[in-house]
């Protein structure tokens, strides 16, 4: 009798060993590219929600990039000019490239121009005070087209992690699933179910990252142009107010 059961016990350690060789030897595939492919349907649909909006954030940053760097340069060419230019050549000021910055400078001539009689009734901070608002009116609506979709970078930098783990979360529990329909712990049950759910993690730290720190610099660039910007036009306004502006 214990011969038999000697026996038995034996050939069960048999089958383990031949069904761990096998599983040795048909190793999963584990390549990124099986995995997303043969992902559950609800992380796949999690890791294109990430890409997409990864392109999406990389797209706005090379737009906002490019009218950052546009703006600096029309500060700058402005910051340049007003030293030299003349009253007469401030009411005719065109900036060289076309910038939205010219219409900051329009709003503050027009105001000084409408100026009623020759200012008699009024003040000199008081003609500055009216042309520094009107110039920041416009200045705000300068800055709002710069911070445009801006909140979207700082969304996917915050949520994009969430969203990974999400999928990560889902990943697991269906590994789990498995192993408890299968009753098989081997590394061919656990691992693809693990790996698609680590890759929707990593796919949400690639899109998270680069938002964040775009964003971060974003904000930081679009408050030292705004800060220069008000330099220059308390700069403006004191020079305008400085003189009365001709009868009509």
């Amino acid at each position: 009798m214990e011969l038999f059961s000697s026996l038995i016990l034996v050939a069960a350690d048999t089958a383990v060993a031949a069904t761990d060789a096998a599983n040795v030897l048909e190793a999963p595939n584990l390549s990124i590219k099986h995995l997303v492919l043969n992902a559950d349907p609800v992380v796949k649909f999690v890791m294109l929600l990430l890409v997409g909006f990864s392109v999406w954030c990389w797209k706005l940053m090379f737009e906002k990039g490019k009218e950052i760097i546009a703006a600096i340069k029309a500060v700058t060419r402005l910051e340049e000019s007003l030293g030299r230019l003349s009253v007469d050549q401030m009411l005719k000021f065109r900036d060289e490239e076309g910038h939205p910055l010219q219409a900051i400078i329009a709003a503050g001539n027009a105001e000084w121009l409408d100026g009623s009689g020759d200012h008699t009734h009024e003040a000199l901070h008081e003609v500055r005070d009216r042309v520094e608002r009107a110039m920041r009116l416009q200045l705000s609506s300068e800055m709002r087209r710069l911070q445009k979709d801006t909140p979207f970078l700082a969304t996917v930098g915050s949520a994009g992690p969430f969203i990974g783990l999400f999928g990560t979360v889902w990943g697991i529990m269906n590994s789990f699933i498995s192993i408890g329909a299968s009753h098989d712990t081997s590394l061919a049950v656990v691992a693809p179910g693990i790996a698609e759910a680590l890759i929707a993690t990593g796919i949400g730290l690639a899109a998270a990252i680069p938002a964040v720190m775009a964003y971060n610099k974003i904000a930081t660039e679009l408050g030292r142009y705004n800060g220069r910007l008000q330099t220059v036009i308390g700069t403006y306004a004191g020079r305008l107010a400085k003189r009365m502006p001709a009868k009509a």
